[in-house]
């Protein structure tokens, strides 16, 4: 009996980006519709074919379209080839005893409709389905993950500190009683900080001619935790401002992400007289504990403690420009991408 196959739109990577270049819609990636794909698994092979629901628009993808001279720290895209991230699947064939069809997973694959997986071993199964499966790009995923690791691993808190932090890191400090102030690139987002989030305060930045002055007006007693992921002239208004002891988790640098030559950061020598303590940190290193963050988090949206905004585009020909939202600043929540709903 002949395998049933299907056509399978993909969005590839057309060529390599230069360093200071954010890209034009259809010049660096372009949704072709590859050879058709059989349903089911080659006969003996341990891989997962599965349907994408949902993929992730991270700003690290952005990196991975530049060829490196020097390897870093993920492999970058190749040419013609298809492009990957972290989405939310259905498991339509399993070679692997650990999955079956119809299985909800999350975790590594192509931005097409369908893909093999053949490493398995790198998904995870979905917990709790209760909650909308998009949530599995993000809170309930890798993103939700860095903001756990990072604020109770890395940042080690104490009740009552200060910092300016992300929209999931920030909820988390609020729970255990810290004083949370935000920053943002807009009013809407600041508001949103807000009234959605809860956060004591938040500003806009593109507003404040003096960042370090806006910090020390938010922050007159200093800031304990700073949670980085901007990188650039916020990193240098930020050092001088922080506490005796402060931490600083380092999980991203998006402002320099699109700049031929990185900024320097002057302000360096504040972390030996502050006695500072910067730490950088890769998620992939914590996914061993990504089941008990799974369920913290779960517990954490059911008590409404946590909150959550998704800015979600429909289909794979919508892909490329929701990427390039994220580094103009149009998205509000976490983008994602919308393939098929079951």
């Amino acid at each position: 009996m002949a395998l049933v196959a299907v056509s399978n739109k993909r969005v590839i990577l057309k060529r390599y980006l230069t360093a200071c270049e954010i890209g034009q819609l259809g010049d660096e990636m372009e949704v072709v519709t590859a050879e058709a794909v059989p349903l089911s698994v080659p006969a003996g092979s341990f891989a997962v074919l599965v349907k994408n629901l949902y993929i992730s628009c991270d700003p690290y993808l952005r990196n991975r379209m530049i060829r490196h001279e020097v390897p870093t720290y993920i492999s970058d895209f190749v040419p013609g080839e298809v492009v990957t991230s972290h989405g939310v699947m259905k498991v339509i064939s399993s070679g692997h005893l650990d999955f079956k069809a119809g299985d909800l997973v999350w975790g590594m694959t192509g931005w097409e409709e369908y893909t093999l997986i053949n490493n398995p071993e790198s998904l995870f199964k979905i917990n709790y389905p209760e909650f909308p499966l998009s949530n599995y790009t993000g809170v309930l995923e890798m993103h939700g993950l860095t903001a756990y690791v990072g604020f109770f691993e890395m940042s080690k808190p104490k009740k009552a500190a200060s910092g300016a932090v992300g929209q999931i890191v920030g909820q988390l400090a609020k729970i255990i009683g810290c004083y949370v102030v935000g920053s943002a690139g807009s009013d809407e987002k600041v508001s949103l900080l807000k009234t959605k989030f809860g956060f004591n305060d938040a500003f806009n930045y593109k507003k404040e001619p003096d960042l370090e002055a806006a910090l020390r007006r938010y922050f007159p007693e200093g800031i304990d935790i700073y949670f980085e992921n901007v990188g650039g002239e916020t990193l240098d208004a930020v050092l001088p401002n922080m506490r005796l002891g402060g931490r600083i988790a380092a999980c991203g640098m998006i402002s320099q992400y699109n700049l031929e030559r990185p900024e320097g950061v002057k302000n360096l020598f504040y972390i030996v007289t502050k006695r500072l303590r910067m730490e950088g940190f890769l998620v992939f290193d914590f996914y061993d504990r990504y089941y008990q963050f799974e369920d913290e988090m779960a517990r954490y949206l059911k008590e409404g403690k946590v909150a959550y905004v998704e800015d979600v585009v429909e289909g794979l020909d919508a892909a490329p420009a929701a990427l390039i939202k994220l580094f103009t600043g149009r998205n509000v929540g976490k983008q994602l991408v919308a393939i098929a709903r079951e």
